[in-house]
């Protein structure tokens, strides 16, 4: 039976495969939404990604974490609990040489307690669905945020921005909703062409 592999789509690991392991609750984020969520980022970054530092909180398979790795951010700082999952986005990292990406063994919220605050310009969550992770994750997000800090969130139905965070975008994918939004709305319109 062929292992199931998803591919990074844009950047300088464009086209490199990550394979998918076994594992309850890892659900590889489709490259039809990384693309799209790239473009999103590409539009209120103004396409400047070498300055950004990065948490992928939940990161799985790494897709969302090597993505942004091979736009050229200046850091992504993934976590992941699941051992199998650990050792396949360190053997990634070591094939692509991505000396920008660190990989955290540790449960998400204890990681989240531990970081410097306002340390990340994103921060991306993709955790297993139905389990209750994003109401836990939100009390702690505006420490580690900078402000007008940006977070991608998936998850199985539309949401409700948590409270200081406005909606920018959002779309749907199979069963996946997804959505960006900002850190400490200011209630700037969408006309500004970027974020600092």
């Amino acid at each position: 039976m062929k292992k199931h592999v998803v591919r990074i789509v844009g950047g300088d690991y464009r086209k490199t495969p990550i394979p998918v392991v076994e594992a309850a609750g890892l659900r590889p984020t489709p490259d039809r939404v990384r693309e799209t969520l790239f473009n999103w980022l590409h539009h209120f970054w103004g396409g400047d990604y070498a300055d950004k530092q990065i948490l992928d909180l939940f990161a799985g398979t790494g897709a969302l974490g090597f993505e942004a790795a091979s736009r050229g951010v200046a850091h992504v700082q993934m976590v992941e609990v699941n051992p199998s999952a650990i050792a396949a986005l360190r053997a990634l990292r070591g094939r692509l040489k991505a000396e920008n990406v660190r990989i955290h063994a540790g449960d998400a919220l204890a990681v989240l307690d531990r970081l410097d605050r306002a340390s990340f310009d994103l921060i991306m969550l993709d955790p297993p669905f139905d389990q209750g992770w994003l109401d836990r994750v939100y009390p702690r997000l505006p420490d580690v945020l900078r402000p007008d800090g940006l977070l991608y969130i998936e998850a199985g139905t539309p949401l409700a921005p948590p409270a200081g965070f406005q909606l920018l975008r959002q779309s749907r994918a199979g069963q996946v909703h997804f959505h960006l939004l900002r850190f400490a709305a200011t209630q700037k319109t969408d006309n500004n062409p970027a974020i600092s």
